[in-house]
């Protein structure tokens, strides 16, 4: 990108205040995700120096979206770059999306010089702590023990931070203490312990279990975080219980039979209405949000919620009881408090008969009357066609329902969905990258819309680049489809909602993938011929769907009145 900043810089010594920050990062992380620009030109320099990874996105938010996904598809810590002024304003709507999520991410930027602001130069401070991110300026003499700080608060805050290297310090030497030996000390970072449970929390909380005759364990992406997917399963079993898990939480339980699969506004008519029957729920790792809720309408009235959270204080107003604490501990702790007690018989009188979530929806008509694809067909047949070996990377928009809906998930840590906490479109493409930078085996497959795909456009580049298997599926409506539902349905002018027929397969092709248009469920016989082929590079599927189908969930939203789209 362009900038009005002057093209000389200092000439770079062997140990400077970037190379202090580009050594002391490299310690705790194996890639970083973004653009080059003035501001972080030696820092790049001197990281690449350090054999970390370097993957070069084609726009700033890309990178803070690809090192997010990075960190929810792998659990390592995430790092992202920019630039000063508008390179790092652009990076402001997916480091927002980080601090909702709890990400914990560290965005190294340039920044104005110490000497003073230059005409293009922003507070950058100010900008940051109004998303709820702090900055952590390094000077000539704490580089070192400046960035350490930074990765210890955002480890132990389970949030983002910004670390900001000044421009007039960025090339100069730094006066940091070193050894005896003349290298730097690296102190070690302190990991964050595990929070005990309250035991007489524990003993309450287990007390509602034993008497509960119909018992739910409700786990989210915090039990996947924790591993707590073992012994809730075992706790499962000494209940007699049903488990579901929230979308971010998919695939936590292995395909148990017990497991109803997601709750709240993806979930099964049938699983709905058994959640809705449990008079005392579980929920471990998962903050009920409105949307996990069903908007009220999840839990029965008379059912007793307990929650296990790291939260200082419950996350909704139906939660009956908190367990503060570490959801594998409080998870041993109540299985230990429930030995022999008798199951509840819940599952065991019904379960027998319940088939696996997948496949208890609605399958569709194929192609709609408008000639378009019936989207829960197209998600049924994906499933069928697609590697099984797969990480599925969703972004966001009408059809997010889909693929967290039809798609079998192997597990919480491969389906990433950037986007959700802050209620964003348009990260798909990048965190499809970062996803893919963690290196699972099998297939990377991002389900995108045309809105989203847009804005995300630049790093439909890097996932052809950087991508080894890859299939990118355009839910293609030719509209912001929830906004045509949500408020065209009620009379409001839908121009501004329309986008005209993109031509995405021929965009892929352009940039050097596969591309595909699917127009019929027959069309996706190319898929096949791809996955038989080796399952090689990226195709993209711009699958033409009908704006006729009103996913379940926004059905649902629609009865209380427009609302943003939420996933817990």
């Amino acid at each position: 990108m362009s900038e009005h900043a002057p093209s000389t810089v200092p000439a770079v010594t062997p140990s400077t205040v970037s190379a202090r920050v580009a050594q002391a990062l490299s310690r705790h992380v194996s890639d970083v995700f973004g653009v080059m620009g003035n501001g972080n030109a030696h820092f790049l320099d001197a990281l690449a120096a350090t054999g970390t990874r370097i993957t070069a996105m084609r726009h700033e938010a890309g990178g803070v979206a690809a090192a997010d996904a990075y960190f929810r598809a792998g659990g390592a810590l995430a790092a992202a770059t920019a630039t000063y002024g508008a390179g790092f304003t652009n990076t402001l709507t997916p480091l927002a999306e980080a601090v909702m999520a709890r990400i914990p991410l560290v965005l190294v930027v340039g920044d104005a010089p110490t000497t003073g602001t230059r005409p293009w130069d922003v507070d950058q401070f100010q900008i940051a702590a109004g998303l709820g991110a702090p900055t952590f300026t390094v000077g000539r003499d704490d580089a070192t023990a400046t960035t350490l700080r930074a990765i210890e608060h955002a480890v132990h805050r389970r949030t983002a931070v910004v670390l900001a290297i000044p421009y007039d310090l960025a090339a100069v030497a730094s006066d940091e203490p070193l050894r005896a030996d003349g290298t730097p000390h690296h102190p070690a970072l302190v990991r964050p312990s595990r929070v005990e449970p309250v035991a007489r929390r524990l003993d309450t909380a287990a007390a509602a279990l034993r008497s509960a005759r119909r018992p739910l364990i409700l786990a989210g992406r915090g039990a996947w975080l924790a591993d707590a997917g073992p012994v809730l399963g075992a706790l499962a079993e000494r209940l007699d219980a049903y488990t579901a898990t929230t979308a971010l939480g998919l695939g936590l339980f292995g395909g148990s039979d017990r497991d109803l699969g997601v709750a709240g506004g993806f979930a099964t008519e049938r699983a709905a209405r058994t959640i809705a029957d449990a008079d005392v729920v579980l929920v471990v790792g998962a903050g009920l949000n409105q949307f996990t809720m069903r908007f009220g309408e999840a839990f029965s009235p008379e059912a007793h919620v307990i929650q296990v959270d790291l939260a200082d204080a419950p996350t909704n107003a139906r939660v009956d009881e908190l367990v503060r604490g570490d959801a594998a501990l409080a998870a041993a702790g109540l299985l230990d408090r429930l030995d022999g007690a008798a199951g509840s018989g819940w599952f065991t009188a019904g379960g027998a008969v319940r088939p696996a979530p997948h496949l208890d929806r609605d399958p569709g008509v194929g192609v709609c009357a408008d000639g378009r694809l019936d989207p829960r067909s197209l998600a049924h047949r994906l499933n069928e066609l697609l590697p099984q070996d797969r990480t599925v990377v969703q972004d966001g928009g009408h059809f997010i329902g889909w693929a967290p809906s039809y798609l079998d998930i192997p597990s919480p840590d491969r389906l990433v969905m950037v986007g959700t906490a802050y209620q964003t479109i348009g990260l798909g493409f990048p965190s499809a990258v970062g996803a893919a930078a963690v290196g699972h085996p099998g297939t990377t497959v991002l389900c995108t819309g045309d809105g989203g795909g847009l804005m995300a456009l630049p790093d439909l580049d890097t996932v052809i680049r950087t991508v080894r298997s890859g299939v990118v599926v355009v839910f293609n409506d030719a509209a912001y489809g929830a906004e045509v539902h949500q408020y065209g349905s009620r009379g409001l002018d839908q121009a501004p909602m329309l986008i005209d027929e993109v031509d995405f397969a021929a965009l892929a092709r352009a940039l050097g993938g596969q591309g595909l248009t699917i127009d019929t469920l027959a069309d996706l016989d190319g898929l096949t011929a791809w996955v038989h082929a080796g399952a090689d590079g990226v195709l993209l599927l711009d699958c033409r769907i009908s704006t006729s189908v009103v996913a379940p969930y926004l059905s649902e939203m629609m009865h209380q009145g427009p609302r943003p789209i939420a996933v817990d």
